[in-house]
């Protein structure tokens, strides 16, 4: 059965909101407190931490390390139990703990309790977004492509939001109070996602059984060999490395964008480029998925990689506003997209279990990102967002042999229900992207 057939079935539509965008409300507002603001309200804030708390450069990068590894852990859960996708109350347990987590940051200079509390809001956060997005990807499966790219539009403006709230509070309070304003944001965040449905238990019909029948007998030789599966061991592989580079590249400019350009540029243009990096990411996953409708999603993903390594390499080689300014709109119009174009690519290769795969990929190479780049934060952040856009552009080289001889085309047969795994882009790009 393909994907798109899959999602046009009535056991795909079962329980669909009465209301979709209400259910992309609720998404969006989950998804902007665990990835806009649990994770990403480090960035603004670290180099507050530098001037006010004595964190110095080495540390923040330990801190960053932390939270992504609590990202890799939830991630597993979501992967190695699929039930928790589907309860609402370790949601809700989830932004709780993340609530705390932020709140908590102020109450003590202990580097080691804070990295136990960004460990424990990474693990928090990402199984906000497995929940949040398998819910995307079990009750808006028959709506337009554009409505649940708007649901990840959420991320860029938690992102927003909280940049805006400490980009505001920093000329009249100091990094205490910028946590503690993050953990208010989050908590209201929480509050309007507090009745998010999660993903509904799997059933199997007798209806879905006779088309699954039916559609196993209708594949012929000249489509997939089910016995051995479509050969696009070489096409993943390609995605493969793309994206885990593309998680040590994307991660670092990420985490010390913020800190780059104020080091050069002293003031709130840091904060305000920051707080652009979320408006630009808030329509970024919608606009890749129609512009998938016209282009191929080797091409998009090549395209998007290339402009993402640009703009974090303005704010490193010609500095100043308009360039900062334009690196934070070419940032976050691009680092959801890439997401959004590599999950669907691997959904569309019919690689086993290629969205745990590709997720567990870009999470070791967050973990990796500021490992790799602590040494050279002894001379500033420059170094580490030229090596961040090398980085990049080696992932779009690799994008680039993806490109050769993709099977665009290719009849995507499932036998089962589609992967359930933190894919923020499997449901929402594939529906209008070219074959």
């Amino acid at each position: 059965m393909s994907v798109r057939a899959l999602r046009a079935s009535p056991a795909g539509s079962a329980g669909a909101p009465h209301s979709p965008w209400r259910h992309v409300a609720q998404a969006a507002a989950a998804l902007a407190a665990g990835m806009g603001v649990g994770r990403f309200v480090y960035t603004p804030i670290l180099p507050l931490m530098h001037a006010g708390a004595g964190l110095s450069a080495g540390a923040g990068a330990n801190l960053a390390t932390a939270n992504y590894i609590g990202y890799l852990l939830g991630a597993l859960v979501g992967i190695l139990a699929p039930a928790v996708v589907r309860s609402r109350a370790l949601l809700r347990i989830s932004l709780v703990v993340l609530t705390g987590t932020l709140a908590a940051m102020p109450a003590t200079h202990d580097t080691a309790v804070w990295f136990a509390l960004r460990l424990s809001a990474g693990v928090a956060s990402a199984l906000i977004f497995v929940i949040a997005v398998s819910s995307l990807l079990s009750h808006l499966r028959e709506y337009p492509a554009h409505l649940p790219g708007w649901a990840f539009g959420g991320v860029g403006a938690g992102i927003a939001l909280s940049g805006l709230l400490v980009l505001v509070l920093r000329p009249v309070a100091d990094w205490r109070a910028a946590w503690w304003a993050s953990a208010a944001l989050a908590a209201v965040l929480a509050v309007a996602s507090w009745n998010l449905r999660p993903e509904a238990p799997p059933t199997t019909t007798r209806a879905a059984q006779a088309a699954q029948a039916t559609d196993a007998t209708a594949v012929t030789a000249a489509t997939v060999d089910d016995s051995r599966g479509p050969r696009t061991h070489r096409w993943f592989t390609a995605l493969f490395a793309s994206y885990t580079l593309e998680g040590i590249g994307y991660i670092i400019a990420g985490t010390f964008l913020v800190a780059a350009i104020e080091q050069s540029s002293p003031g709130p243009l840091g904060g305000g480029a920051w707080v652009l990096v979320g408006l630009a990411a808030v329509p970024s996953s919608a606009l890749w998925a129609r512009l998938g409708r016209r282009w191929s999603r080797p091409d998009l993903l090549l395209a998007a990689l290339v402009v993402q390594a640009v703009g974090i390499a303005l704010p490193a080689l010609i500095g100043g506003a308009p360039a900062a300014l334009v690196s934070a709109v070419l940032f976050g119009a691009t680092f959801i997209g890439v997401s959004t174009l590599a999950l669907a690519t691997g959904a569309h290769l019919e690689f086993p279990r290629s969205v745990a795969l590709l997720t567990a990929g870009y999470s070791v190479g967050q973990i990796l990102g500021p490992l790799v780049v602590a040494p050279l934060l002894h001379h500033g952040y420059q170094q580490a967002l030229v090596l961040a856009a090398s980085v990049v552009l080696v992932a779009a080289a690799a994008a680039a042999v993806l490109r050769i001889g993709f099977p665009h085309h290719m009849v995507v047969v499932r036998a089962t229900a589609p992967v359930r795994q933190p894919a923020p882009t499997e449901s929402a790009a594939d529906a209008g992207s070219h074959r």
